[in-house]
């Protein structure tokens, strides 16, 4: 009881830090096994156990495997670990995928069954805005209604209202961020443009975006250029930011912006549709 909670007590703390793991709980056993059910793990993206036990080295590396392709993929996953007379009785072999059960052998002398549920917790996925204009100020709202983490990076002075963000940063000099799927959006428009693109650019992300007209884009790249930035990376910088929504608004850009964001982070998440 009082490891069970120690366990739940570390999974609230590294969720409110925004950390990356997975939670493994045995779900059920049969016959002789190390852990029972309700045993609970904490296992980090490196594959360390931080806290719990779901048993030896019998689960350990079916259960290990499992969480690596959770983390990457963001899906919840069963792991049955069974010897292998009982493996060829249901007619699978190990490492096999069934109705969504990863089957796996257990070597160890107890052949005893286990069943575990590998749940990976992801970090909000991260949206970085460089600038207060009144798109920054749009999208930092939208993005937080649709649970994003928002950091707004821009000069206090330039901040006429009060954000709607997780973090502010005055400038445009970042902190360390968490490790999430990262997105970053330059809209200064006209105050701290080149500072900002060149800060944008050096932020790891998955997508970089600058609001802005493709003119606009081409002058700030030839001066980035000039300075000594990697050409490579200022044409990764989608320019102008969103989908071609016919946007006009602040919020309408805004949420071009956002759309073209959820596409990307959602490709390949959706199941073909059945005919």
């Amino acid at each position: 009881m009082g490891a069970h909670v120690e366990v739940m007590d570390l999974v609230a703390q590294m969720k409110a830090a925004e950390q990356a793991f997975v939670l493994a709980t045995v779900v059920r056993t049969v016959s002789v096994t190390a852990a029972k059910a309700g045993a609970k793990a904490i296992i980090r993206p490196d594959g360390t156990i931080v806290a719990g036990w779901i048993g030896g080295g019998c689960a350990k590396g079916a259960v290990l495997k499992a969480a690596r392709e959770a983390l990457a993929d963001g899906e919840p996953r069963m792991v049955s670990v069974q010897p292998e007379n009982l493996l060829a009785e249901l007619g699978v072999k190990p490492g096999e995928l069934r109705e969504g059960v990863r089957f796996a052998s257990n070597m160890c002398p107890s052949k005893g069954t286990m069943d575990i549920f590998v749940e990976p917790v992801l970090p909000h996925p991260s949206l970085v805005i460089f600038g207060a204009s009144p798109v920054a100020m749009s999208l930092a709202t939208q993005a937080r209604q649709l649970g994003y983490h928002v950091t707004l990076a821009a000069p206090s002075a330039d901040v006429a209202a009060v954000p709607d963000a997780d973090t502010m940063v005055d400038g445009f000099v970042l902190d360390e961020l968490n490790q999430a799927r990262r997105f970053v959006v330059v809209s200064t428009q006209g105050k701290g443009d080149e500072a900002a693109l060149r800060a944008a650019i050096a932020t790891e992300a998955e997508y970089h975006a600058f609001v802005g007209s493709r003119r606009k884009m081409k002058a700030l790249r030839e001066k980035l250029v000039a300075q000594g930035v990697d050409a490579a990376a200022i044409d990764r910088v989608k320019a102008p930011a969103g989908l071609d929504l016919g946007a006009i608004t602040p919020e309408e850009i805004a949420m071009s912006i956002l759309a073209e964001i959820t596409a990307l982070r959602r490709r390949g998440q959706r199941a073909a549709p059945s005919v």
